[in-house]
């Protein structure tokens, strides 16, 4: 293999050993970054400062505003209830049947919305492991159930708000309905396959005998986390939907801008569920939290984006192109496979994304494919290898949810790696068919 190429995956490797060893983001991409230069025979410092950096703080630049009203419009759905009134009226529909399915779907639901992901995993975990207790279903697939709705079809579908379908259209110039109808045939076959998947599963584990209480597991519940208050009072469920049917209304039918439209949506929440949070103080607090998170949040993932900037001007990616391009496939499939090894280089979908764009925009165009499904591939294929082990928020929801990689990760892989490439392939075959 050339050596260019295998110091890259040498380095997907380690980013992946010590991403399992729970380094932190600010710490781990830079030490890989370093790995890199050093084994591509580039100066450290002058790489450091002249792709390292700008490539971080371009990401930030140009993605901030959307992390921090997406961050702010989270932390008020968590604070005021109103995610937590959406899940357990939509759970209260399935009356113990589909758990699995149907925590998928409260997930993808809020997430398509524009609530963070992050503060989906917080919000939705302690009624998934009520739901799971009732329906006596074992706790190793609530990881997977709760990540397959964020990360699968709510961020790509056509018109989401994710930051996925942001970068789309910024680098691209496209709309949030890109390519629309091949993108819900893929959408809804995303959809359908992960349903299908959880509910075969669930039924699998309840015949095999491992249920809710499992003394195999490394980590074990304690009665604290088994309490649910069932008579919290919570927003009406209609209340709690208007800002999302506006954020959506606003950024694909009116086209405002997604910040624009996120903000929207936060005002509207909170005049509509002021008194959810007693006091102007609170109030202060709750946005101060919103805040604070989109911080952490846009600063791990451009951390990342910076490793890739320094990738992508490696002679070894250069060869990794070169030899992708030598291999004669369809325009589609070479967006599809090279967007996914840069989010599975970065552990993220959306610094996956911004490296790829940044490197390959204009070979795209001059492999003559169609901007809108260049697109939408893009944005699907960014949520495959991204899933990786060493991905930051399957760390962090496998750390909530008292579970191991080992345990849990099976689930994740086919929801969040196999069924999306399927849905590659399924977009591909319909968008050559000129829908």
């Amino acid at each position: 293999m050339n050596l260019g190429i295998l110091v890259l995956v040498a380095a997907l490797i380690l980013f992946g050993l010590l991403a399992f060893k729970q380094i932190n983001a600010l710490i781990l991409a830079p030490l890989v970054t370093i790995f890199v230069i050093v084994c591509s025979g580039l100066p450290i410092l002058e790489s450091l400062k002249t792709a390292f950096m700008p490539a971080a703080s371009d990401y930030v630049t140009s993605y901030f505003l959307v992390f921090f009203v997406g961050a702010l419009f989270g932390a008020v759905y968590q604070h005021t209830g109103a995610a937590e009134s959406i899940s357990k009226t939509l759970a209260g529909l399935c009356k113990g049947k589909f758990v699995a399915p149907i925590i998928m779907t409260i997930t993808g639901i809020l997430t398509y919305g524009g609530v963070s992901g992050f503060v989906v995993f917080f919000v939705i975990y302690p009624i998934a492991l009520n739901m799971f207790k009732e329906a006596n279903l074992t706790r190793r697939l609530i990881p997977g159930a709760i990540s397959a709705g964020c990360w699968t079809w709510s961020m790509y579908g056509p018109g989401s708000p994710s930051i996925q379908n942001v970068i789309g259209m910024n680098s691209l110039g496209t709309p949030s309905t890109a390519a629309i109808v091949p993108s819900v045939i893929a959408t809804v076959g995303t959809y359908v396959m992960i349903f299908v998947w959880l509910e075969m599963r669930s039924r699998s584990f309840s015949k095999k005998g491992i249920v809710f209480n499992d003394p195999t597991l490394k980590f074990q519940l304690s009665p604290e986390e088994m309490n649910v208050d069932e008579d919290k009072d919570l927003p009406n469920f209609w209340i709690a939907m208007i800002p999302i049917v506006a954020i959506l209304v606003c950024f694909n039918i009116i086209k405002l801008p997604v910040e624009t439209a996120v903000f929207i949506g936060v005002a509207l929440a909170t005049i509509l569920m002021w008194n959810r949070v007693k006091g102007l103080n609170a109030w202060i607090a709750v946005f101060n939290e919103g805040a604070a998170n989109s911080g952490v949040s846009i600063l791990n993932t451009a951390i990342v984006v910076g490793f890739g900037g320094v990738v992508k001007n490696t002679q070894g990616f250069a060869d990794l192109v070169e030899v992708l391009k030598t291999l004669n496939m369809p325009a589609l499939v070479f967006v599809m496979i090279t967007v996914a090894i840069c989010a599975g280089a970065c552990g993220s979908a959306s610094g996956g994304m911004g490296v790829a764009f940044n490197a390959l925009t204009d070979t795209y165009i001059e492999l003559g494919a169609n901007l809108e499904h260049v697109h939408r591939i893009a944005t699907i294929a960014a949520g495959t290898l991204d899933s990786l082990p060493h991905q930051g928020a399957q760390i962090t929801l496998l750390g909530i949810c008292k579970l191991t990689h080992k345990e849990a990760y099976f689930d994740i892989f086919i929801t969040q790696i196999v069924i999306p490439f399927i849905a590659c392939f399924i977009f591909i075959i319909f968008a050559s068919m000129g829908l």
